[in-house]
């Protein structure tokens, strides 16, 4: 089985958990998923089977977005509600402008010190597995883009957040920064993610439905599997004719007639089978990037001569 579910994780699960769930009920031998959530954490966790795994990083890399409630006035020691309170300081009136342009203050590309607690190395260690036996190790800013932040509700003691950004944000990071400028001190109550990348966030399917569909029997499961190319939806195409397939399958540069696009696209089949990802260079040429299709001989013949889903 190749391609992609979209699991809707519920919270107080770890992402390795819901992974281990969605592959019993799949029965799936090969399966990971993309860009961990914490625990605290629900929504959307892209889950790839079999080849589509090979296509992981450009979920890894895709922009993600999230809604967040922000709880005002306490900080802790994970940046969320798991944590044990470290510091309390008043919250202030938050004039309606005054909040406005702080939230625009972290538009754009800001720099953010990775949390003790998360998934980061020093050293070999694993930054939480320092922060649980109290130890802080100086960490390095990293330069990460916020799409857009937008306020979607207030109350006395908390705000609700809407956020576009790049990989590598630590949203804990941003929530305690934000209150800072605020005043205050803060940290994330409530977290969802509701989109990776282009991926269609409409079909999500949270584990309840998912042992439902088990129930109807592994056709119902495979029917919501959507197809490896979905994952990478967002690249232009190109149709490749036989030969150059065969190129591509062999690792070979191609050359297709009239071809000028610069940068990655999907690459299919004259019968619209995806045969992987391809980087379009000066001079009309593919070259091939990831090839998700079996190697054909040259006479047509051994392992993608019988054509079908994933040869060539």
């Amino acid at each position: 089985m190749d391609g992609v579910v979209l699991l809707d994780k519920p919270k107080g699960m770890s992402s390795n958990q819901a992974l281990q769930q969605v592959k019993s009920l799949f029965g799936a031998q090969k399966a990971g998923h993309t860009g961990s959530l914490d625990p605290l954490a629900s929504g959307m966790l892209p889950v790839c089977f079999g080849r589509a795994t090979r296509l992981s990083a450009f979920l890894l890399d895709a922009s993600k977005r999230y809604v967040t409630r922000a709880l005002l006035g306490h900080s802790t020691t994970t940046g969320d509600a798991e944590g044990e309170v470290v510091e309390e300081l008043p919250v202030p009136e938050l004039e309606p402008d005054f909040l406005a342009e702080t939230l625009e203050r972290f538009s754009g590309e800001i720099e953010q010190i990775p949390p003790m607690y998360s998934a980061l190395k020093h050293q070999g260690t694993r930054l939480y597995e320092l922060a649980r036996q109290g130890i802080e190790v100086a960490r390095a800013p990293r330069r990460v883009i916020i799409h857009s932040i937008e306020l979607l509700g207030r109350g006395e003691r908390h705000i609700d957040l809407a956020v576009a950004c790049s990989k590598g944000t630590y949203i804990r990071t941003l929530v305690e920064d934000i209150c800072k400028t605020l005043g205050t001190a803060g940290h994330v109550g409530q977290l969802r993610r509701i989109g990776v990348g282009e991926l269609p966030s409409e079909r999500m399917l949270n584990l309840q439905e998912l042992q439902e569909l088990a129930g109807e029997g592994l056709s119902a499961l495979d029917s919501r599997v959507l197809p490896m190319d979905t994952i990478v939806g967002h690249l232009p195409a190109a149709a490749l004719n036989e030969a150059g397939v065969r190129d591509i399958a062999h690792g070979r540069v191609t050359a297709p007639e009239g071809f000028n696009h610069i940068g990655q696209l999907r690459l299919y089949d004259g019968d619209g089978e995806f045969v992987g990802i391809g980087e379009g260079q000066p001079g009309g040429r593919i070259a091939p990037l990831k090839v998700l299709c079996a190697q054909p001989d040259g006479n047509g013949t051994g392992a993608g001569a019988a054509k079908g889903p994933g040869t060539c």
